[in-house]
């Protein structure tokens, strides 16, 4: 990503690192992974220290059993290592990395009974990331070359904010706000607070101390589609909307058209619409797998 379209995203909102860095300081994945390892007891695992003995060793792999991108493993390094400081391991295949089914991803040796404790939570770390992590890529990978970005919420899962949005990176997608004072977003509730006043909202969040990114989400018109039961407006708001807020005129006056200037841009804009309401009734069906080419999520 070039330093240009890097300050650009940052200037609206969005956060991207050209390298991927992991969003918890030692002290952070440290108390963690313990809290972790303390809600699976791992000091009292029964059925491991019925089953191997104290001086045994042993050597596993983390082995995949789907195409994927990997997320998670320095939480996985130190879950194995806080049950055996003298674990050795090796990653073959770092967070961000692309998996085929069947890739050895990292190997361990060292006490049999510390690698069999802390396996459970360090799979837990990773299938869960993991799984963020290849989502997102698919998604990335659907709208290459469009010029779009993939961006994610604040839909979390509590406390793991930082640790999932890392996910999205590790998958090649963007984090949009990180926190509630990243940047202001005004959704449907804020105007119901506001009585519906989206200007006296906008004005009042531009009047502080400025926004890194402001967004504006507004009441839809009508339904998703023909059979949408939902009443979005009663007939007597959309009317009044149309004649005081319609967005045509509105740009118009906002750009300074003269009526030759506006006459001219409606034609050319009815001439398009006439010539793509044509090529719907008249051409040929598309082929079903372009049924699903230029539609994002």
């Amino acid at each position: 990503m070039t330093k240009k379209l890097e300050s650009e995203l940052g200037a609206h909102g969005f956060f991207w690192e050209e390298g991927l860095h992991f969003p918890l300081t030692k002290k952070e994945t440290t108390a963690l992974v313990s809290a972790a390892l303390e809600e699976d007891d791992t000091k009292h695992d029964i059925t491991t220290a019925a089953t191997v003995l104290s001086n045994r060793r042993a050597r596993c792999r983390l082995v995949s059993r789907h195409s994927g991108v990997i997320a998670g493993l320095p939480l996985a390094c130190e879950a194995f290592e806080q049950l055996d400081r003298a674990v050795t391991m090796r990653v073959d295949h770092v967070d961000g990395s692309r998996i085929q089914p069947q890739t050895p991803v990292m190997f361990l040796s060292g006490h049999a009974r510390g690698l069999l404790s802390a396996e459970r939570v360090a799979l837990n770390f990773v299938q869960r990331l993991s799984g963020i992590a290849t989502m997102t890529a698919r998604y990335v990978d659907a709208i290459a070359g469009t010029g779009a970005h993939i961006l994610d919420t604040r839909k979390t899962t509590p406390l793991y904010r930082r640790l999932e949005k890392y996910a999205v990176r590790c998958g090649g997608g963007l984090n949009h706000r990180m926190d509630l004072s990243s940047s202001v977003l005004i959704k449907d509730n804020h105007l119901a607070t506001a009585e519906g006043d989206i200007a006296m909202a906008v004005k009042h969040a531009r009047d502080g101390k400025g926004p890194v990114f402001l967004h504006v989400e507004t009441k839809r018109l009508v339904g998703h589609y023909i059979g949408d039961p939902q009443v979005y407006r009663d007939k007597e708001e959309l009317r009044e909307l149309q004649e005081t807020s319609d967005p045509i005129e509105l740009l118009r006056e906002k750009l300074g058209l003269s009526d030759e200037e506006f006459e001219s841009v409606d034609r050319e804009v009815q001439e398009l619409v006439d010539a793509s309401v044509d090529f719907a009734k008249n051409g040929t069906d598309p082929r079903p797998e372009d049924a699903l080419k230029n539609i994002y999520a």
